[in-house]
């Protein structure tokens, strides 16, 4: 269940290479997730009912939630980047609940995979800070007194330098190790005896996907601010 490892069984893998594929697996299982909310979005918006229930009830309550609190957070500015934090956060859960499930491995437990995702975030926040200010976005590199300009601009390309970095290492380091703990246990134990460890499992996955949703929208809400 952890890519690098040896596995008892991934069934993608397995199926690529009957087909004679050679795809990583980190590539295979992000196709699979995009292909499940694919799916239960389609499955979703074919039915859609005045008074919702099943599927629809929980994706309007999560959607619904995730919006509200990025409008909080960032004003109403928050609409026009909604769907890229919420497309984010429900990736990475579908991602990190993947690697739960055996004979299945997570996408997000690969640095390539994360790392791709830490770089699509630093383009877009700097996309939205050059589309709303233009030239005036490096104000924002600049700190709060001209005399210390020289040396802030400097410290903050070097801090919005690591920010790829920090995310990708954040996500990996988790999804990894709480992988590695899994294959010890059912090394050392019956399947059924770490069955109660999935719930703070299934926990720890939550909170890693909506660091990563908290962390984009936190450098968006800044390219969308002014500079003082």
């Amino acid at each position: 269940m952890a890519g690098g490892l040896d596995h008892p069984v991934l069934f993608l893998e397995l199926a690529a290479k009957g087909a004679g594929l050679h795809i990583p697996n980190e590539v295979l299982f992000s196709w699979l997730a995009i292909a499940v909310l694919l799916t239960l979005g389609l499955i979703t918006s074919s039915s859609l009912k005045m008074v919702p229930g099943g599927l629809q009830n929980f994706f309007e309550f999560v959607i619904g939630g995730l919006e509200n609190f990025i409008i909080e957070t960032m004003g109403e500015d928050g609409r026009k980047v909604t769907p890229i934090l919420v497309a984010i956060f429900l990736y990475i859960l579908t991602c990190n609940f993947m690697g739960l499930v055996p004979g299945f491995d997570s996408a997000t437990n690969s640095v390539n995979h994360n790392a791709a995702m830490a770089l699509f975030v630093f383009i877009y926040y700097n996309y939205w800070g050059i589309r709303n200010w233009g030239p005036g976005y490096i104000k924002h590199f600049m700190g709060p007194m001209p005399a210390l300009a020289p040396m802030m601009i400097i410290l903050e390309f070097m801090s919005h330098l690591a920010r790829p970095l920090s995310l990708t290492l954040r996500l990996f380091g988790n999804v990894r190790g709480e992988e590695l703990v899994l294959i010890l246990l059912f090394m050392l134990a019956p399947i059924f005896a770490t069955f109660p460890l999935y719930f703070l499992f299934m926990l720890a996955d939550f909170i890693q996907a909506f660091v990563f949703f908290m962390l984009t929208l936190v450098y968006l809400k800044g390219a969308f601010e002014h500079a003082h």
